[in-house]
């Protein structure tokens, strides 16, 4: 790494990943070139593994789901009960891969003519993960199997009642597993110490659809042959993209591939529930932003304000009435979390203020009382973003405290939470690197929060995280246009892991500058190194340094150095590049 400016107008280290050739002012880079160098930023290179980046296919990274620990046990299991015609029970979770994960297991089994039915617990009254009233009732309505997708690691207590009560129970799960594993029939968990497949990154979602893989091989010599050939099981990668996208999964190897087939099914409109909720967004073209933004929030919003029934059945029907009710039901939920989520906001960041003021710190804890934990998550993430550091939010309701947290590169929260849950600092927790929950008594909030820093720390070798931007290239802004724009195109899906290239443009001149929307955004035009104008964007910038230097009308034709991502701008019908201003130097 190394830096190239040492602060920007935000107070910014831009730091360009290792490369041999500097930046030299007045070069003509070619498009191509530049799209080797963000390649080289990112750790591909070679023409092997460029083609294998740039066409990203199921058949080229799919590997034999056999290679996941448990796998052909568990295919095993559920074959039998499907052949014999057994009841089984899907137990899920309430966000967006819990959902997709219990909707792939639900679809696939009900094709089969099989007698499913399927749980998702509620955020507020069940909490996370398995839990023995819900056990009951599903060995109440006589299932001989339960399967968990994207739950059920820790579910040690759970699965031993469930199995005490005569049912049989595979788990499918990809958060980290404690030291010791369920008793379960087969575990399939990628995360597993014993596992050696390599699918450590596999969002909950992409675990179950191998699961789904390996037992349709399974029961190809087991069952009637048109049951199985009428299954086309690349139609639910519309689904696996979603939960890969929302669980905010890396977009590499095998999830790049899912992502990307996955996006191409969804704009086929192959799901129902899909289509009409993209109509009610307004989505009229599938990316990994709509995803993220607009169809993930929305699928989330029932599972944070009440029960996650809604979304799965969404993703469920067949019948389009039903779709256009529940559509416009989880769209009116999703802005009542907003205003929720909004009020909130406001006393969370005056607590953080507080806590960073107070003296040096590398991690957040805020804990109001009362406060929604549908939206902790959000806010945790918005304050990690803020503040760059690792950001945990929590509510605290009759003595207990439930919260949510996401983390910065560098810091994998999901191991401390998990060390948090080991050494008897919390009562419950689990997740990955960069988002984590956890419950605990209010009497050690104090215990948690200094845990948290301790742990923090220790990661971050004793140093205070510091604000640096990745830069994938630098190049003239004369080469800012839409052939540049088109070849970009190319490094998509963007995403964890994948994010949009990061680029500074060298050699312009400011021109014009206004505010927009509400007055917080900024919109103007720069003369590019070419000739040519360049329209630039730059979101919430209008009441900081760069908002102040350019609305200020004295620094037209002033030379400045830009940071951001360049994109495709569609208005009215006129098609052009677009710079989206993040950061800027003079």
């Amino acid at each position: 790494m190394r830096k190239i400016v040492d602060k920007s107008m935000l107070g910014r280290a831009w730091v360009v990943a290792t490369q041999s050739e500097e930046y030299n002012p007045g070069i003509d880079i070619k498009d191509d070139f530049l799209i080797e160098k963000i390649l080289e930023s990112r750790g591909i290179s070679g023409a092997d593994k460029i083609e294998k980046f740039l066409n990203p296919s199921i058949k080229e990274y799919m590997p034999d789901p056999s290679i996941l620990m448990d796998m052909d046990k568990a295919a095993q299991i559920i074959a039998d009960c499907v052949a014999e015609n057994k009841k089984i029970a899907v137990y899920g979770d309430y966000d967006v891969d819990g959902i997709t994960s219990t909707a792939v297991f639900v679809k696939y089994l009900r094709e089969l003519g099989m007698d499913v039915i399927w749980h998702l617990p509620t955020r507020e009254g069940e909490g996370y993960g398995l839990n023995i009233e819900a056990i009951d009732a599903i060995a109440q309505q006589g299932v001989d199997l339960m399967i968990t997708v994207d739950c059920g690691i820790s579910g040690i207590e759970e699965v031993a009642y469930a199995k005490k009560l005569g049912m049989k129970v595979v788990v499918t799960d990809h958060h980290s597993p404690d030291s010791v594993l369920p008793d379960a029939d087969a575990v399939v968990n990628p995360k597993r110490l014993d596992d050696t497949s390599g699918l450590s990154y596999l969002a909950g979602v992409g675990v179950a659809f191998l699961t789904l893989v390996a037992l349709n091989r399974e029961l190809r010599n087991r069952i009637d042959k048109e049951k199985i050939e009428n299954i086309n099981l690349l139609d639910y990668l519309d689904l696996v993209a979603l939960g890969t996208i929302c669980d905010t999964m890396p977009l590499i190897e095998l999830n790049r591939a899912f992502v990307s087939t996955g996006l191409k099914v969804l704009s086929r409109n192959k799901n129902l529930g899909l289509k009409v909720l993209m109509d009610v967004a307004g989505i009229k073209k599938p990316s990994v932003y709509a995803a993220g933004f607009a169809l993930g929030p929305r699928l989330n919003a029932a599972g944070r304000l009440d029960s996650a029934a809604p979304a799965l059945e969404l993703l469920l029907t067949d019948n389009v009435l039903i779709a256009n009710d529940l559509a416009n039901k989880l769209h009116k939920m999703n802005q009542e979390r907003i205003d929720i989520q909004n009020s909130i906001m406001l006393n969370a960041v005056d607590m953080a203020q507080k806590c960073c003021e107070s003296g040096k710190c590398s991690s957040l804890f805020v804990c109001g009382d009362n406060w929604h934990g549908g939206v902790m998550g959000i806010i945790a993430g918005r304050l990690k973003d803020k503040y760059n550091l690792p950001s945990c939010v929590a509510t605290r309701v009759d003595g207990v405290i439930n919260g949510s947290g996401r983390s910065i590169p560098g810091v994998d929260l999901g191991k401390i939470i998990h060390d948090a849950l080991a050494a008897g600092v919390i009562s419950e927790g689990g997740g990955h690197a960069a988002a984590a929950g956890f419950t605990l008594p209010a009497e050690k909030e104090v215990e948690f929060c200094r845990f948290l820093e301790q742990e923090v720390l220790k990661q971050l070798n004793g140093e205070v995280p510091t604000t640096e931007i990745i830069i994938d290239a630098q190049m003239d802004s004369g080469g800012a246009n839409m052939d540049l724009v088109q070849k970009l195109a190319a490094l998509e899906p963007f995403g964890q892991g994948n994010p949009e290239p990061m680029l500074v443009l060298h050699g312009a001149t400011l021109a014009y500058a206004s505010t927009m929307g509400n007055g917080s955004h900024i919109r103007g035009t720069v003369n590019t190194s070419s000739g040519k104008q360049l329209s630039f964007v730059g979101f919430n910038l209008a009441s900081t340094k760069i908002g102040d230097f350019l609305l200020d009308d004295t620094n037209t034709n002033t030379k400045i150095t830009m940071l951001g991502k360049l994109k495709e701008n569609d208005y009215q019908g006129r098609v052009s590049a677009q710079f989206i201003l993040e950061d800027m130097t003079v």
